[in-house]
């Protein structure tokens, strides 16, 4: 009987052994490079970096002349009547006249201010503005995909430990039936672990569930079809070498949200050199060449053409606009401060958010090895419980107190590492060094 009890958990373990290798063997490199090539919110960021990269060039800013091409063509019909000095009246129906203008203009701008170059060195901070959004999106999006990622790991691993107790199951029940058979058990002995044996198959199908719809959720978090079936891999690799000052550091200079918040700040001081830049004269120079053609029907000249170049210059000065100026500057210095404010507030709560995390991290090191120990206490003391058990030396409540505390201690440890792993997540998040 022990023989063919050992043959069916060997089928059944070929079995999983076959299904497993059917399935794709996704590493978390291949889910980052996936996400990386395939995510909706990456690909906007990307594209409104693209937006921002197009607008930052020189004529953009308003450095460079406006060259423009007219063309003006008037037609009239009228009945026209001339009386001359000398009493002669000419006059004539349905009367005929156009003018054709047509040429070339340039108009400069040479000097605003000292608008156009802080509009200039502004596009410049709005494209990094843009580049820092991006890595903020690929940041969030990386850590949502080694979250996910790592929660399928350990919900594998707790698989396999609810299959394993399911072939304990069953051997218990078969056990308790044999021992019923022969008269050394009561029926109750096997009502019991036919009703333990099918908790354990309910639980193991919720898993299971569980353990799917986090598959499909990792499809969506890379955008591809939600069908695609897969296995991760079996383990979980923590960093325990993390140090708080270390991130701290990197925080400060490469946390894109404080990179943005500075950003801000940079645009908001460059907003204000434009506003001061209406305070002084605009001058602008323009030239151009045009040529004219006019017929009349009517009048001292029936034919005329004309062409030749036009250039001059413009200047112009602000000198009462009813307050607005101030009122712009004063509004300008208010952006100035908020920016300010935000780039401390935000220095400020990522330095809390560093400082909880790590203290979290550590907790989480810690009861990892606590957990380990636990899971190897609880393994062997099934073992014992289960030998016992075969010789009847123990009671039925004895040895699933021992199954349970087994796959209890498995599912802890587990997410002991999986805890630990999302604290390594966040803290290098924070720091902006996820790797990716």
């Amino acid at each position: 009987m022990k023989t063919k009890n050992i043959l069916k958990s060997l089928i059944l373990f070929l079995i999983c052994i076959a299904k497993t290798n059917a399935q794709e063997v996704l590493t978390i490199e291949d889910a980052l490079k996936i996400a990386l090539e395939n995510n909706y919110e990456i690909k906007i960021a990307s594209n409104n970096l693209k937006v921002n990269e197009t607008n930052n060039t020189i004529g953009n800013a308003g450095m460079l002349p406006k060259l423009t091409a007219t063309i003006v063509d008037n037609n009239n019909i009228q009945n026209l009547s001339q009386t001359r000095s000398d009493g002669t009246v000419n006059s004539v129906n349905n009367g005929k006249s156009n003018s054709l203008t047509y040429g070339v203009g340039l108009d400069w701008t040479i000097f605003d201010g000292m608008k156009m170059f802080a509009k200039r060195d502004q596009l410049e901070e709005l494209q990094k503005l843009g580049e820092s959004t991006l890595r903020l999106n690929v940041l969030t999006k990386i850590g949502d995909v080694y979250a996910t990622y790592y929660d399928l790991v350990q919900q594998q691993q707790q698989l396999k430990a609810l299959d394993s107790t399911l072939i304990i199951s069953n051997q218990r029940l078969t056990l308790a039936q044999n021992r019923f058979n022969i008269g050394k058990a009561s029926k109750l002995e096997v009502l019991n672990a036919q009703v333990d044996l099918n908790t354990d198959k309910v639980t193991l199908l919720k898993q299971k569930e569980l353990y799917n719809n986090t598959k499909i959720l990792l499809n969506q978090i890379l955008a591809r079809e939600a069908k695609i079936d897969f296995k991760v891999m079996d383990f979980i690799r923590v960093d325990a070498g993390l140090k708080l000052d270390v991130l701290s550091d990197l925080a400060q200079k490469q946390n894109p949200q404080l990179e943005a918040q500075i950003i801000n700040k940079r645009v908001a001081e460059l907003q204000l050199k434009q506003v001061k830049a209406t305070r002084y004269p605009t001058l602008k120079v323009n030239t151009g060449y045009n040529f004219s053609e006019n017929e009349s029907s009517l009048g001292f000249t029936t034919q005329s053409s004309a062409r030749g170049l036009n250039y001059g210059f413009s200047a112009s000065l602000n000198l009462f606009d009813g307050m607005a100026q101030h009122r712009n500057e004063k509004i300008a210095h208010l952006a100035i401060e908020n920016a300010e404010i935000q780039i401390k507030q935000q220095s400020q709560a990522l330095e809390t958010q560093l400082a909880t995390a790590f203290q979290t991290y550590l907790t989480n090191l810690e009861l990892i090895s606590l957990e380990e120990k636990n899971e190897a206490i609880a393994k062997k003391n099934l073992e014992i419980t289960l030998d016992k058990f075969r010789i009847g030396t123990i009671t039925t409540l004895e040895f699933r107190t021992a199954q349970l505390n087994y796959i209890n201690a498995t599912v802890r440890y587990s997410n002991a590492q999986y805890q630990a792993k999302l604290s390594e997540i966040a803290l290098k998040e924070l720091a902006g060094k996820l790797d990716y």
